[in-house]
């Protein structure tokens, strides 16, 4: 960015964080951190990136977990993200189902304009990496640079994109982190 404001990364949770499940992470024991994204976290924090989270969580909305579950699974990543040597500075989730019709699931950009209100950020600015079509999606409809990691759905996601597409893709949240952190246009 040309001004003095750190870079804000937006991370999509399951998939890239921790692992998927189809079956919905329902508890702490089925949160469970996919190898050196805690410590690709801690690299981008302590390079002065911005990291926050933008969660879709319908089994909330479903029944399937409460928003209390939901704050003790998100405790359970911050703590293991600080154990790493990182932080997250906001977390923004999506409890409704796919048909209540609401701004923030993504593929809609409701979560995406909040971090960027929150911080301070022309939402063109943030780096939104995911796992999965809606993430690019809520990204490219904000103007911002879309990231698709190949965990997670990843690898599925990368077959769906155009051979025209200016998505840039990576094997994991490390190797991103690696390229943001030695400023490779991304």
């Amino acid at each position: 960015m040309n001004d003095n404001r750190p870079q804000v990364i937006v991370l999509d949770r399951d998939g890239v964080i921790n692992q998927d499940s189809p079956e919905f992470v329902k508890t702490t024991d089925e949160w469970l951190p996919l190898p050196g994204s805690l410590d690709a976290i801690a690299a981008l924090s302590r390079a002065g990136f911005l990291v926050t989270v933008a969660t879709n969580q319908s089994g909330v909305g479903r029944g399937l977990l409460t928003a209390e579950m939901l704050e003790e699974i998100h405790k359970k990543m911050v703590d293991s993200i600080r154990a790493a040597g990182g932080k997250l500075d906001g977390i923004f989730v999506c409890p409704h189902r796919p048909d209540d019709g609401c701004d923030c699931r993504k593929p809609n950009p409701g979560m995406l304009h909040q971090i960027a209100r929150r911080f301070c950020s022309d939402p063109a600015g943030l780096r939104v990496i995911g796992d999965s079509i809606r993430d690019l999606e809520a990204a490219q409809a904000v103007g911002a640079r879309p990231i698709l990691v190949r965990t997670g759905n990843g690898r599925k996601t990368e077959k769906l994109l155009p051979d025209d597409s200016h998505v840039r893709v990576f094997d994991s949240l490390a190797d991103v982190a690696r390229a943001l952190i030695k400023d490779l246009p991304l």
